[in-house]
């Protein structure tokens, strides 16, 4: 990988991790693996084709390099990784030496169970991880921090009549989130729009419902705010049953990984001070998921039912029309040809 960027120069950056654009900054990029991790391995290579440089940042606590290989490709940009967590104080340092003008920051807790369980480790990550994430930012001169936020658990349980859930209802008495992990993704919003008032760093809140695609790594039964499109392909190809916790008539909106992608490269530069869903706009329950792969993998059997986990939504799906207003973003995958592409690169392996 890329030797260390000197200070001085802007570069763009991704994630727990800085992502970096030659001409425009450094782009932070966080997710449950950050640069390494799902999506922020996908953004890496999105703004590496674009010929962009990029410092990539990552704990590898749940991301793996190997998601960054085509990263190290010479046909690319210029690309740097970094092994740091977000709460620590080389995060600081590391932001100081890049002066990032954008940061991508995907990364985070994203388990519902772990964040009923534990609270205190949620708030530790995706509040004050972020809050160093910002101090850092605003510190080092950041124009603006592109931080990923959820489609779903900001929102709590809605009301059929608020479906699908629009960008503004999050401030309504009503929108309360069910877990503290909602809770900690819905207190960040108040502090980014703090730090724009006062600290002069913009912001734009990407509200992701539920990502798919390649890459998504299934390293548990996390439950339906989880990898549950991942955990269903590679429990089906292993002929093994699948587990639906809850009668599986709860609902989400499934949103492919290049189209999230988009949404990011667009948000680098638009949507300055608003949060944003991002999402398919469609709303398919657990039960049409598990028939649409099981028709796909060509497994006849039923699925297995447990019992509904705690502090999980009954049903959401979110409007993605401000995307398009204010990013000029809209999903362009549709769910069928997701879930076949999906499915074949577990056939495949890495």
């Amino acid at each position: 990988m890329g030797a260390d960027e000197p200070r001085g120069a802007r570069h763009h950056h991704v994630q727990a991790v800085l992502l970096g654009d030659r001409d425009k900054g450094p782009a932070f990029q966080p997710w449950p693996g950050g640069a390494a991790g799902f999506i922020g391995s996908h953004v890496v290579d999105r703004l590496l084709r674009d010929g962009e440089d990029v410092v990539g940042i990552d704990n590898l606590s749940s991301g793996t390099l190997a998601n960054l290989s085509a990263a190290q490709s010479p046909e690319t940009g210029k690309f740097s990784f970094h092994s740091i967590d977000i709460t620590s104080d080389a995060l600081a340092e590391t932001i100081a030496r890049f002066e990032p003008e954008v940061i991508l920051h995907l990364a985070a807790q994203v388990d519902v169970r772990k964040s009923v369980a534990d609270p205190l480790h949620d708030a530790m990550i995706n509040v004050m991880g972020t809050l160093n994430v910002l101090q850092a930012a605003s510190d080092a001169g950041t124009r603006k921090v592109v931080f990923t936020s959820s489609g779903g658990c900001i929102y709590g349980e809605p009301e059929p009549a608020r479906l699908p859930v629009t960008e503004d209802q999050v401030w309504l008495e009503e929108s309360r989130p069910e877990s503290p992990y909602g809770v900690s993704k819905k207190v960040m919003l108040e502090y980014l729009r703090y730090f724009r008032a006062v600290k002069n760093l913009d912001y734009t809140a990407l509200a992701l419902s539920n990502v798919y695609g390649p890459r998504q790594e299934p390293a548990s039964e996390v439950g339906l705010e989880g990898q549950v499109v991942a955990i269903f392909c590679r429990k089906m190809l292993a002929g093994e049953p699948c587990t639906i916790y809850g009668d599986g008539t709860q609902t989400r909106d499934f949103v492919y990984v290049s189209d999230v992608v988009e949404a990011f490269a667009a948000a680098r530069s638009g949507g300055g001070g608003q949060l944003i869903n991002i999402s398919s706009g469609t709303e398919l329950s657990v039960n049409e998921l598990y028939s649409r792969l099981a028709e796909l993998a060509g497994v006849d059997h039923e699925p297995v039912y447990a019992a509904a986990r705690p502090g999980e939504l009954q049903r959401i799906v979110v409007d993605p029309s401000k995307a398009e207003a204010e990013l000029g973003w809209r999903p362009e995958m549709p769910l069928g040809e997701g879930l076949k592409t999906t499915l074949a690169s577990f056939r495949d392996g890495p």
